[in-house]
């Protein structure tokens, strides 16, 4: 398959995963023409350290504007115009993704990572029919599955994945067209397609914010189950304690562009080192009396520290 994780041998013959993500030391800087150099250009996010491995969720939490799309852009190689790396390394499934050619960067895209956004309508084109969106979408990434008989190929890869992600009349979705599905449904679609490709590496941006609760609940249920049954990677970017509470491994807590703490989520939850983390916590406690359930369906409780800076933390 082509989402199988390479391994490399260690010092003592036994073979070692490599990680689905591992980013080392990134530098996202505006580009500033001048003699070609952009480090006098002050950074956006940066330095990041990151690294998720199979059957893991790390969640990547902070404000709106620290810096978390535009370091899930960077990790497909898929940076907005006048933004640079300036330093700093990303390997997907061990394959270097800064300095890569447009041709294998398309294929590590649908092959090892996929990428599900928070505005799912905006993904879709609304003039073709969702089948024709599965049936374009191997045509690029698995062309072998995309041909041949239509029951045979594409068709069914598509219907098997709408399946996993709980569309009982998956033949219907695939006459949809976007317009015509909610906001949840199509994040349920996106999902989908990532699990045709079978990739290794899921990044969830922010996906349920745009969705009411009982479509926020079927999305993170079936991450969940991504991550379960297919030993899916996930880097999950959210701004809610409560949804990393629920879905976290790991958890990294950005602001301003820097990862200022990172480690176990049971753990930083029980006890936060760095001042902005224990002001998140406080903000969420005085917001609903508690802290969010641990893993294990617990509530730990977690008076606000006593030097939580005032105001804007």
């Amino acid at each position: 398959m082509s989402g199988m994780t390479p391994e490399v041998p260690a010092s003592a013959g036994t073979p070692v995963t490599v990680p689905a993500l591992a980013v080392r030391g990134l530098d996202l800087r505006r580009a500033v023409p001048r003699s070609g150099v952009t480090d006098a250009a002050p950074p956006l996010v940066g330095p990041v350290d990151l690294t998720v491995e199979r059957g893991q969720v790390v969640c990547l939490v902070g404000p709106s504007g620290c810096g978390k799309s535009l370091t899930c852009m960077a990790l497909l190689g898929m940076l907005p115009e006048g933004v640079v790396r300036a330093a700093g390394s990303i390997r997907v499934a061990g394959q270097a993704v800064d300095g890569a050619p447009p041709e294998r960067l398309r294929l590590l895209r649908g092959r090892n990572a996929a990428y599900v956004l928070q505005n799912p309508a905006s993904c879709f084109d609304p003039v073709f029919t969702i089948g024709a969106h599965f049936q374009e979408t191997l045509a690029a990434h698995l062309p072998d599955a995309a041909t041949g008989d239509s029951r045979t190929g594409w068709r069914k890869a598509a219907l098997s994945a709408l399946r996993e992600v709980g569309f009982a009349d998956a033949d219907a979705i695939l006459r949809h067209y976007p317009f015509q599905m909610s906001g949840g449904m199509l994040q349920r679609v996106m999902i989908a397609l990532a699990l045709m490709l079978d990739v290794e590496l899921l990044i969830a941006d922010e996906p349920t914010t745009d969705l009411d609760l009982p479509s926020q609940a079927l999305v993170l249920d079936l991450l969940d189950q991504v991550r379960r049954t297919r030993n899916t990677a996930i880097l999950l970017v959210t701004h809610d304690l409560s949804v990393a509470a629920r879905m976290a491994d790991h958890m990294a807590v950005m602001r301003h562009g820097r990862v200022v703490e990172q480690g176990d989520a049971r753990a930083l939850f029980a006890a936060p080192r760095h001042p902005y983390t224990q002001a998140l916590l406080a903000a969420h406690h005085r917001l609903y009396g508690q802290c969010p359930p641990q893993g294990d369906g617990s509530v730990q409780q977690h008076p606000a520290p006593p030097s939580a800076p005032a105001g804007r933390p």
